[in-house]
């Protein structure tokens, strides 16, 4: 006899302290120029290079491209990445 259980995923099934890809993206549309979203992830170094060259506006163009990368993510890839 085999017995099969099925679970739902729950809204807290997600480990303390993991990243959520929605938030590092809104983070990267919004103020991804200065950063946010790289210290959102635990990249301090990358963050404050961010923030040193905001006033270029590249920071705030490839916070753009990352945005569309992180919405193209997978959970469990983006989990594996920055989780």
């Amino acid at each position: 006899m085999n017995v099969y259980v099925l679970s739902h995923p729950s809204a807290f099934s997600g480990q303390v302290g993991s990243k959520n890809r929605i938030v590092a993206a809104i983070l990267a549309f919004f103020v991804g120029g200065f950063g946010v979203h790289k210290f959102y992830l635990g990249q301090i170094g990358w963050g404050v290079a961010y923030l040193l060259f905001c006033w270029t506006f590249i920071p705030a163009l490839v916070a753009f491209i990352e945005f569309i990368i992180y919405l193209c993510t997978s959970d469990e890839d983006f989990a594996r990445k920055y989780g």
